[in-house]
């Protein structure tokens, strides 16, 4: 089947959806594939300024349907409910059946707050809905008075940043940022130093040492019993997928994510490719964990293996490795440690006003290669692994064009 033939659903405008979609349509403009993007909403999160929006500043927003001006992708606003593997179909609120013959999975994941009573009742997210969202936060504590408590449940980097801006942009309120395990353990020594220097000098409190036990209507309430009051409480620790792909009998893991092969097609659909957080990812030296980083070369090699097929060429197994942990410590600061392949520590990292720019180019970056892409393939790797040390999930084989 050659691709005039072709209807390509991408589901999810993230950052890979938004990436694999634009890609496609460049990559297969002569042969006029059917590219059909959907997402619930008409404005695309720039998911790693959310911490910014969260603390009170004004964050530019972009309209999906501009971002797609000029490549040819449909644009459906909607709600994907379900997914119908045997007949190729995708359900979607308010809009009706869309037939596919290949379909990209990029739904990615959202903060989850099941794992602790009361987190979804009484903390705000960064990516939920309206009412609980970072615009909410910000405008909750835009009311506050000074002294006001806010606390911050979650030591990994995004709680790192939520903090680090709430205190520099609200010197009034009282941050405290509670973590399980020591802020900062996934960086180098000198890195991590710099981190908790930066977290003195904005007067952020932390308490580690402590699993959170219940999240009360003005308290977290820790293992051990003891309480922490707040007046607003943000919740970053953990994070879940969409179940959409597991009703639909596509093959998961134990956290619901899709099982890919080396090319990232679904070990039991091969028509559906997975990218980014909602891929069960496995290279030589280990799983990628979700970010941004590691996302959109997921969302590029789904783009270009599409592509490749089509003209009926072989497909190379996809190999990423990580080579940063960029941090934002408020708009001021900021640390940069430079990584292994499997995302531990390297030797070197970067800190203070270059480390800002570094921070600032990387997090503006997806939207400008969004606009690049339209006309050219954009390179969105920094590394891709080193060599392999053991052997990779075999390639899916069977046809994946409709009958």
């Amino acid at each position: 089947m050659n691709a005039t033939q072709q209807k390509i659903v991408v589901l999810g405008a993230g950052y890979t959806g938004m990436l694999a979609a634009i890609r496609l349509a460049h990559r297969t403009r002569r042969g006029g594939a059917e590219i059909t993007l959907v997402n619930a909403s008409a404005q695309f999160t720039e998911r790693m300024r959310t911490h910014q929006t969260a603390s009170g500043q004004d964050i530019p927003g972009h309209d999906i349907a501009g971002l797609l001006t000029g490549t040819g992708v449909r644009f459906v606003q909607g709600r994907a409910t379900a997914i119908d593997p045997a007949r190729r179909t995708v359900a979607v609120d308010g809009v009706g059946t869309l037939p596919y013959d290949r379909l990209v999975y990029a739904l990615g994941s959202t903060t989850d707050t099941s794992a602790v009573p009361g987190a979804d009742e009484h903390a705000y997210t960064l990516d939920g809905p309206a009412a609980t969202s970072a615009a909410a936060f910000a405008a909750r504590i835009a009311g506050l008075a000074p002294g006001a408590r806010v606390a911050v449940c979650g030591g990994g980097l995004t709680g790192i940043e939520a903090a680090t801006e709430i205190a520099e942009q609200n010197p009034h309120l009282k941050v405290t940022l509670i973590s399980r395990g020591e802020v900062g353990s996934m960086m180098g020594g000198k890195a991590r130093a710099h981190l908790h220097r930066a977290l003195e000098r904005l007067d952020v409190q932390v308490r580690t040492g402590a699993g959170i036990a219940k999240i009360l209507p003005d308290a977290v309430q820790l293992s051990g019993g003891e309480l922490l009051p707040f007046d607003a409480c943000l919740w970053t620790a953990g994070v879940k997928v969409p179940r959409l792909a597991a009703d639909a009998g596509i093959a998961v893991d134990g956290k619901g994510l899709i099982l890919v092969d080396a090319t990232l097609k679904s070990r039991s659909h091969p028509e559906i490719r997975a990218i980014g957080d909602a891929a069960a990812v496995d290279m030589a030296w280990g799983p990628i964990h979700g970010t941004c980083q590691s996302g959109l070369p997921t969302a590029a090699y789904a783009a270009d293996a599409i592509a490749r097929e089509l003209r009926g060429k072989q497909v190379k197994p996809f190999r990423f490795g990580y080579f940063h942990q960029p941090v934002s410590l408020g708009r001021k600061d900021a640390v940069i440690q430079f990584t292994r392949a499997d995302d531990t520590p390297g030797r070197f990292c970067l800190t203070g006003k270059s480390a800002v720019m570094y921070k600032n180019t990387v997090t503006g970056s997806p939207v400008t290669t969004f606009r690049l892409s339209r006309k050219m393939n954009m390179s969105v790797q920094l590394s891709k692994g080193g060599r392999a040390t053991r052997k990779p999930a075999a390639p899916v084989t069977g046809p994946v064009a409709a009958a």
